[in-house]
């Protein structure tokens, strides 16, 4: 397993505060299961190259008939789950476990799977939190007054709130001192912790903290799916967006169309990877949103934004209509130019458009046309590239 980064998504507990019925991480959240919406943005980045799930004993069935509902063009990039165990401790043990089998040696993005609204966002600050520490975690400062009180309920003290935080997952680790810690742990019969960057303070390393998101609530009791389901009760309202992008052409030996690499005799000038396709179709999307244009979330002034990969943008457009509680039913996108030839990769584009969006192959649309001789396009100075979203927003309270 060559891949610098995996994300284990802990799936294998019981959800007993949320209510009769299934383990909440196999319930159905706005006609999804909550444990599709919470990988859909882990498989949608191109970084991360492996995604576990750890599941509880007997979950095969519900695991199977949850991850058939993701599109099958990311289906494939779930590793097999692995069994966990009855603590939380256990099976995260048991994820990182099948990942030392299996050779993996980077960095581990570990997140709880009743956290279905983690945002691209976020899972951006955790990878860049994971280049520079063995240990970090998302924090959010503790607004309200925090009290502890003794057996009887009665106050004893009120802690100072400017130094305390509450925190969430995905947690950051490099791999092999997590799973050091995970192990020494077990072999001093260490167990209680909550979460796992408890641990690594138990083995002595220092954690840091990035910034959380309010967004990325837990779902812990029946109340907590009450209060989600509404996001998703009211009536959908369907809106259209559309998005335009252009580059010249300029030295290099390939360009990126629809997040594929493509062999050319030049390549584009560009802030980023200079992906025409994506570019057109996350403005498309933002724009059917009212939320801007990809400019205004990713200003070219930035120097983050330098050579970075364009699937990332579109990532966090499609993460926009899913945290307001809608979807996205269909993306089309016609691509402008004399060359490259896009005929041998149109099915490649299209599958990748479908992952990063988290949509089904039949929901992406991709063609190709020259201008005819015209324009820039047609003197063979640049490509362009025109988009089209389809999506649905809940309706207005």
């Amino acid at each position: 397993m060559t891949s610098a980064v995996a994300a284990l998504i802990v799936a294998a507990g019981r959800g007993l505060r949320a209510g009769a019925g299934s383990p909440k991480q196999y319930r159905q959240l706005g006609g999804v299961p909550v444990l599709c919406r919470t990988l859909a943005p882990f498989l949608a980045e191109s970084r991360i190259g492996t995604v576990l799930v750890v599941t509880g004993a007997g979950d095969g069935e519900r695991y199977d008939d949850a991850i058939g509902q993701l599109p099958e063009s990311v289906r494939t990039r779930l590793a097999a789950p692995v069994e966990g165990g009855e603590t939380r401790q256990d099976s995260v043990r048991a994820g990182l476990e099948a990942l030392a089998a299996a050779g993996f040696t980077g960095s581990v993005l570990v997140h709880d799977a009743a956290r279905p609204f983690v945002s691209p966002t976020l899972i951006e600050r955790a990878l860049a939190a994971s280049a520079e520490h063995a240990a970090a975690i998302p924090a959010l400062a503790v607004t309200d007054t925090v009290k502890r009180i003794d057996t009887t309920g009665q106050i004893e003290e009120t802690l100072p709130r400017e130094q305390l935080v509450s925190v969430q997952t995905p947690q950051a680790f490099a791999f092999q001192p997590l799973l050091a810690a995970h192990r020494a742990a077990y072999a001093a019969a260490a167990d209680g912790f909550t979460d796992d960057s408890a641990i690594m303070e138990w083995a002595g390393h220092r954690v840091a903290t990035f910034a959380g998101d309010p967004m990325n609530l837990k779902l812990t009791y029946a109340e907590d799916f009450e209060l989600t389901e509404r996001r998703f009760a009211r009536p959908l309202v369907t809106r259209t967006g559309t998005g335009y992008d252009v580059h010249a052409f300029a030295e290099g030996d390939h360009v990126w169309l629809g997040g594929i690499r493509i062999p050319h005799s030049r390549g584009v000038t560009a802030h980023s990877d200079g992906d025409v396709a994506l570019h057109a179709l996350t403005d498309a999307v933002l724009g059917a949103l009212a939320d801007g244009d990809i400019g205004s979330h990713f200003p070219p002034s930035d120097p983050q934004w330098r050579g970075a990969s364009s699937d990332r943008f579109l990532a966090f457009a499609a993460e926009r209509v899913h945290q307001r509680g809608g979807r996205i039913d269909h993306l089309d996108l016609t691509i402008v130019c004399e060359g490259p030839k896009i005929g041998p990769h149109r099915d490649a584009i299209r599958a990748r458009i479908a992952a990063i969006a988290g949509l089904r192959l039949d929901q992406v649309g991709t063609k190709a046309t020259t201008s005819e001789r015209l324009g820039f396009t047609g003197r063979g100075e640049g490509l362009a590239a025109l988009a089209t979203a389809t999506i649905r927003l809940p309706e207005p309270e």
